[in-house]
């Protein structure tokens, strides 16, 4: 494996660690999964639709996500919105990743 390929393998890893507390945090409101993958993007974080997708069906099994369809214009769409059991996980992320970033901050210095 070449080096580049090895670190863009490193760099996905990490991201798709990330990936469920970006979700999580960016749907407090509803929204369908391409202007998620939009909202996610225009924050930084660009995801790819097979990635996203798989993710929000695995979230919404165990829970923490819930949906429902809508038709607007003639297009239906499934909405996403984080669920009860989700606001409660999401603090314990949140908490989690304030940790580990100020861990990671005094160990890079």
């Amino acid at each position: 494996m070449a080096d580049g390929e090895g670190i863009e393998n490193m760099v996905q890893e990490l991201r798709r660690g990330l990936l469920v507390l970006a979700v999580l945090a960016q749907l407090g409101k509803q929204q369908y999964g391409y202007a998620l993958l939009k909202l996610l993007a225009e924050n930084g974080m660009d995801v790819d639709q097979g990635t996203l997708y798989p993710l929000l069906r695995r979230l919404e099994s165990q829970g923490w996500l819930q949906s429902n369809w809508n038709v607007e214009a003639g297009r239906p769409r499934r909405y996403y919105a984080i669920s009860g059991e989700g606001k409660k996980v999401l603090p314990r992320l949140k908490s989690e990743w304030e940790r580990m970033v100020t861990a990671m901050n005094r160990m890079l210095k």
